[in-house]
Parts: structure tokens; C-alpha cells; sequence
């Protein structure tokens, strides 16, 4: 052969395995086990039996690449109902493994199992999964991490990253007994006694400072840290003492790096943030505490704290960073509304659905002869639109509506309002009380497949104004505007941001004031709309979205697995 035909051959040889090197990998399947078991734990100098999955809490975390398929089998060998939710994956045509009992799917009784399948497409990030019965997802729950398909690059450049930083909330006593004792007489639950980093409440609390989490960094290095408040009903303050954390992510989408101090998380969102450890070593503080947005509500008022550690050795103590105030509402709004997409967008701009709904709490009436718990012999209550969301008990809202309407009737109705069903002053200092007591049901709304749903979601002043983490299942959303006072689409519509809106799955509705979202229903299915303060879900905080089919099978909801639990 001549050295030219030779040179020819490796030149060709060459641009093969280029080729097939930058094609990106062929996407895999995973499978896992979740057993869901009871296991001893030691907190705040006591030790209790609580529900985890695989005897871990958290539980294990799942890495993914973009584009994988998971099978996870949940194994119930615990002594209450369970069903698991993958917070955040969108679940197309999937929804018989979304996970909200009774909404998509009957529970896992003890003694059952259920195979959850999906595919995470098109997001990368960080997500997480959780118990969705009652609040088992208290413990029952773990990190959910989505890594480019390879080759294909992040965004930004950084050396490595920390284990997930995962944010909750403990209970010096059962937390199902805290909701069930709640729930008798209507009462609020018990506050928290503890927040948590990665389930231990840190040096501030007693008998906890030989198991605060340690997160070893090397000089010089920037990494990648990925924090989730999986907490029940606690929005966080987070900060780093002595660091500038540069947001690059939330809720599995890509941001325009921002620069903070402080970062903000309600209850099922994440943030992916890089941080250069640049200090002087030592050992460093990361603390979180409360953002408590409702007046006169009861609220854990303790802070947790982890500790990153240069590994200089010593024995100073960490350095503590300073934290805000915990009603610190302009620090909250200067964070979410410095949040820009990493890229343009190519937003709808015809909206087929334009929708409003008040979002907030309310009082029911307590029943004759029973003595309630709440303010004035009442019982507590939440709502949207002022209906108050019933979840059905012998069926799914999914099944029903998969098998037909004669097996959804009884099951749901299709007719969830629009708007409020009286307008009013939302965000008045005196509410009308005639305007307190919301109307309870199974009410969902449809939506035609395709169609462009924009919403403005109202929070209300009735009984205490709050920022209220709304979350919507099998869908991200853009957030056009968010503002206070009562929403005015003459004079906010021109605040909409149109360009680079930050694309979510679960968005704050500030305090007394409104949130603008957007989104294609792209997705058929049952999907919940809820506040992810499980205090709210409980009192009935949340509506169903039903997206019909559109046309042929890659538009249509598929066929519910042979193992679907039974009610």
C-alpha cells in the first residue's frame, strides 16, 4: 500500500471515530428498587421509628443522564399507604406514574408494589422525588439528578460537585399523627421542630453536632451544588458564609448566571448554583432558616446549619454567615425576579386559555355540636377559586376519566371555574367574612390538547396573606411577571417578560400579590395543580387540569400498566 493511500485510510479512520464520538449516547434504561420500611433514627437526643425508602433518609438518589428511561419498583412493606411522585419530570403520555394518590393512581397498600416507568427528556438539571400520601413526605423522599447525555457540554465550566444538598423539616413525633391529630378538629398542625441539611438539623440544636453534614471543598475550586427544600411547609433562606453563589439553574432549567448572597427555596423547588472556594481555608457555615411571609402564623423559627470544610484543619469555629430577616419579603422579590432564562424563548403568543385564579386560605364552619380547632370554633381550609379540593377515595381522577364518563360520574366534575366566582378586593386588609368559607369538591378543568394556558394566580388576604409555592404536575411553565397588590392586566400586562422568562415547575406567589404563568398543553393526562405547603394541600389548596387527547397515539394518553394499584 502507498504511504499516500495509507495517510488517505487513517485520515478516513480518524473522521469515523470522530464521527461516532460526538454522536451523542444511545440513552439506557435504569432500574431500582424502593422499599418502603420503617427504620430507627436518633434526633434531637430522641429515637424514632419513621418510614424510609430502603432504610435511608433521605432516601437514595438517582442519577440519570438527558434522555434515559428509569423503572422503579416501590415495594410497600411499611404500615400506611404510599405512592411516590417524580417532582418535576414531565411525564409525557406517562401520568399512570406521575404519582398524587388518587389523582393518577390508587396507593401502594402495605404488602403491595408498583412499577413506576418513565423517560427523563429534555431536562437537565436537578429534580428530586417524594412521597405523595398524606405526609410521608416528611422522610420518604431523595435527589433526582439529570446529567447532559454525553458528549453534550453543561452550559458553564466548574470542576465538580458536592453531593445534593437536600433541605427538610423534622418532627419530634410522628409526622402522619401531626396531620391526622390536625385534622380531627381542624386545627394547624404543629409546627416543625428542626430543619434539616441532608436530615440532620446541624450544631444549633442539641444532641445533634457529632452528625452535622460536612462537605469537604478544595481550594481554588469551583463546584456545582445542587440544593432542594424538600421541606413540608417551610420556604428557606440559604447562604454560604463568606460566598458568592452564582445561580445557574432551577427546577431542571438552565438560567443567565446570577450572583448571590442569599438564595430562595419554597417547598419542591431547586436550585443549581457554582461556587468558587476562594477563602481563606477553613471551615464555613451554611445556614438556613425561614422565610415566614403570613402574619401572625406560627412558623419554625430555628435554623439549620452544614459545614464546608477547606480541610486546613483547627479548631475555629465555622464562620456563620448573616441571613435575612425572617419576613424578609424584599429580599424574596429581588431574588426570583433577577431570574432570567438562559436563552430567548419562542413564547405562544395567542393564549387559547386565559385563566385567573385566587389561590389562598379560608375557614369552614364547624359542624353542629362538635367543637372545631380553628380561629372561632371553625375548622381551617384552602382553596382555589374557592374550591376546595376533595381527593376521591375509590377511584383515581385518572382512571375515571380513562374509562369513560359514566365511570367518572360521582368520581369528578369538569367545572372548575375560570375566575373567582365573585370579584373582590383579593388583597384587602378586611376581607369579607361572607367571603371566607370556600365550597369543597372534585372539580378539574379541561384543556384541549395544544392549547396555550396562560394564568394568573391571585393570592388572597382572606384569613392571612402568604406566598404560596404553587406547583403543577406533567408540566414546566414560563413566569411572565409576578408583582403585589391585586393583578391589573391594563397596567402588569406590559410588565410581562417575554424575552427570557424562566421556565419552572413550581413558582411563589408573592404575599398579597399575583404571579403570571405560561404554558402548551402539551401533555394528556390528569395533572394536580397544588401549593407545595402540604398544610395547604391538606386543607384543600389545589385543582386538577384533565388534557384531552390530541390526534394519534404520540398525542394521546398511553394504556395504564397491569400492575396500576386498585383502591
Amino acid at each position: 500500500m502507498s504511504s499516500s493511500v495509507c495517510s488517505l485510510s487513517l485520515l478516513g479512520l480518524a473522521a469515523a471515530l470522530l464521527l461516532c464520538c460526538s454522536r451523542p449516547a444511545i440513552a439506557k434504561e435504569q432500574r431500582h428498587e424502593f422499599v418502603i420500611q420503617e427504620a430507627a433514627v436518633t434526633r434531637l437526643c430522641n429515637t424514632r421509628s419513621i418510614v424510609t425508602a430502603n432504610g435511608q433518609f433521605p432516601g437514595p438518589a438517582v442519577e440519570v443522564n438527558e434522555g434515559d428511561s428509569l423503572v422503579v419498583t416501590v415495594v410497600n412493606n411499611a404500615t400506611y399507604n404510599v405512592t411516590i411522585h417524580w417532582h418535576g419530570v414531565r411525564q409525557m403520555r406517562t401520568g399512570w406514574s406521575d404519582g398524587p394518590e388518587f389523582v393518577t393512581q390508587c396507593p401502594i397498600r402495605p404488602g403491595g408494589s408498583y412499577m413506576y416507568r418513565f423517560t427523563v427528556a429534555g431536562q437537565e438539571g436537578t429534580l428530586w422525588w417524594h412521597a405523595h400520601s398524606s405526609w410521608l413526605r416528611a422522610t420518604v423522599y431523595g435527589a433526582l439528578i439529570v446529567r447532559p447525555r454525553d458528549p453534550v457540554p453543561y452550559p458553564f465550566d466548574f470542576h465538580g460537585e458536592l453531593a445534593p444538598i437536600m433541605l427538610g423539616e423534622w418532627w419530634d413525633m410522628n409526622p402522619i399523627d401531626v396531620i391526622r391529630t390536625a385534622t380531627r378538629t381542624g386545627a394547624a398542625p404543629n409546627v416543625s421542630d428542626a430543619i434539616t441539611v441532608n436530615g440532620q438539623p446541624g450544631d444549633l440544636y442539641n444532641c445533634s453536632s457529632q452528625d452535622t453534614a460536612v462537605f469537604p471543598v478544595k481550594s481554588g475550586e469551583t463546584n456545582l451544588l445542587r440544593f432542594i427544600n424538600a421541606a413540608l411547609n417551610t420556604e428557606l433562606f440559604v447562604s454560604l458564609a463568606g460566598h458568592t453563589m452564582t445561580v445557574v439553574g432551577a427546577d431542571a432549567s438552565y438560567l443567565k448566571p446570577y450572583n448571590a448572597t442569599v438564595i430562595v427555596l419554597g417547598p419542591g423547588q431547586t436550585t443549581d448554583v457554582l461556587v468558587t472556594f476562594d477563602q481563606p481555608p477553613g471551615r464555613y457555615y451554611l445556614a438556613a432558616r425561614a422565610y415566614a411571609s403570613a402574619q401572625g402564623v406560627p412558623f419554625d423559627n430555628t435554623t439549620t446549619t452544614a459545614i464546608f470544610d477547606y480541610g486546613a484543619g483547627g479548631t475555629a469555629s465555622p464562620a456563620m454567615p448573616t441571613l435575612p430577616a425572617y419576613n424578609d419579603t424584599a429580599t424574596v422579590t429581588t431574588f426570583t425576579t433577577s431570574l432570567r432564562n438562559l436563552h430567548s424563548v419562542g413564547l405562544p403568543s395567542a393564549v387559547d386559555e386565559d385563566l385567573f385564579f385566587t389561590v389562598g386560605v379560608g375557614l369552614f364552619n364547624c359542624s353542629s355540636g362538635q367543637n372545631c380547632g380553628g380561629p372561632n370554633n371553625t375548622r381551617f381550609a384552602a382553596s382555589i377559586n374557592n374550591a376546595s379540593f376533595v381527593l376521591p377515595s375509590t377511584v383515581s381522577i385518572l382512571q375515571a376519566h380513562y374509562q369513560g364518563d359514566a365511570a367518572a360520574t360521582g368520581v369528578f366534575t369538569t367545572d372548575f371555574p375560570a375566575n373567582p366566582p365573585v370579584q373582590f378586593d383579593y388583597t384587602a386588609q378586611n376581607v369579607s367574612r361572607a367571603l371566607w368559607q370556600p365550597v369543597p369538591g372534585t372539580k378539574v378543568y379541561k384543556l384541549k390538547y395544544g392549547s396555550v394556558v396562560q394564568i394568573v394566580l391571585q393570592g388572597t388576604n382572606i384569613f392571612a396573606g402568604e406566598n404560596h409555592p404553587i406547583h403543577t404536575h406533567g408540566y414546566d411553565f414560563f413566569i411572565l411577571a409576578e408583582g403585589f397588590g391585586n393583578f391589573d392586566a391594563a397596567t402588569d400586562t406590559a410588565k410581562f417578560n417575554l424575552d427570557d422568562p424562566p421556565m419552572r415547575n413550581t413558582v411563589g406567589v408573592p404575599v398579597n400579590g399575583w404571579a403570571v404563568i405560561r404554558f402548551v398543553a402539551d401533555n394528556p393526562g390528569v395533572w394536580l395543580m397544588h401549593c407545595h405547603l402540604d398544610v395547604h394541600i391538606t386543607w384543600g389548596l389545589a385543582m386538577a387540569f384533565l388534557v384531552e387527547d390530541g390526534v394519534g397515539e404520540l398525542q394521546s394518553l398511553g394504556a395504564p400498566p397491569p400492575d396500576l394499584p386498585i383502591c
